[in-house]
């Protein structure tokens, strides 16, 4: 058991810790792929407390009501990830990034256009020239600011990393803002050290009412892939289909 507080710089909507992140405090302890679920809000600067259950990481508010939990997972529930682009490919797909022109969530901790390097992470995922709608990367080198005592990126902020990615998988491919993180199962297979280049790459996979799946995935700039990661996305509002029929019934 153990006493934490997500601070301010770790937000995603400015009220709600980043979804990646939480998940990843889940997973940091668990060996293997994990599946991380988020159930409610996650308070920013306020106690929270992690237990093990059963095996499971549970995370609780202060009233102990159940924010989240992390459990091991069949890695049958990863994604089969593409081929990783190149280190030129994904630079250039970064400056197609959508929230460079759109204003999306200015002050994420991981795609915040507002927040510095080594305040916030700063992933800038863009449409992949030549690769199949939605499919969309970034360079990525992570910052000194965030490395362990041993110099590498800790689980968590490799799991942020991963985070907003998926979303704009499905923001490229569609235009359509609005989702958020419910349920993240990933694979750490190599944490990078602070300072060396990477690449992130995301792609949608499918719908199914108001949710949407993402395939997510950090190379090294050389293409050894670091981690990968499944995530389903909660549509706010209308699923896409339904608020299709109904603007058509309104205009009828």
């Amino acid at each position: 058991m153990a006493d934490i507080v997500i601070g301010q710089r770790f937000c995603g909507p400015p009220n709600s810790g980043n979804g990646g992140y939480v998940a990843g405090i889940l997973a940091r302890d668990l060996e293997g792929p994990v599946t991380s679920v988020i159930r409610a809000r996650v308070p920013l600067d306020a106690p929270l407390r992690l237990e093990t259950r059963d095996g499971e990481t549970v995370m609780l508010d202060g009233d102990g009501a159940l924010i989240g939990k992390g459990s091991a997972a069949d890695a049958a529930l990863l994604p089969e990830v593409p081929p990783a682009p190149s280190f030129e490919a994904a630079r250039a797909a970064g400056g197609r990034h959508p929230g460079h022109t759109e204003r999306f969530h200015p002050i994420c901790f991981s795609c915040g256009p507002q927040r510095e390097d080594g305040d916030g992470l700063r992933v800038f995922v863009g449409r992949l020239e030549g690769a199949a709608p939605g499919v969309s990367a970034c360079a990525w080198t992570p910052h000194e600011a965030f490395a362990d005592a041993g110099g590498l990126t800790p689980v968590e902020v490799v799991w942020a990393a991963l985070d907003c990615p998926g979303y704009f998988a499905w923001v490229i491919k569609e235009g359509r803002h609005g989702a958020l993180l419910g349920t993240m199962t990933g694979e750490i297979l190599r944490r990078p050290a602070a300072g060396e280049p990477c690449i992130v790459m995301a792609w949608p996979l499918a719908r199914d009412g108001r949710k949407e799946f993402a395939g997510v995935a950090l190379f090294s700039a050389a293409g050894e892939l670091l981690a990968r990661a499944h995530q389903v996305w909660i549509i706010m509002g209308p699923p896409p289909q339904a608020a299709a029929q109904a603007a058509a019934k309104a205009d009828a």
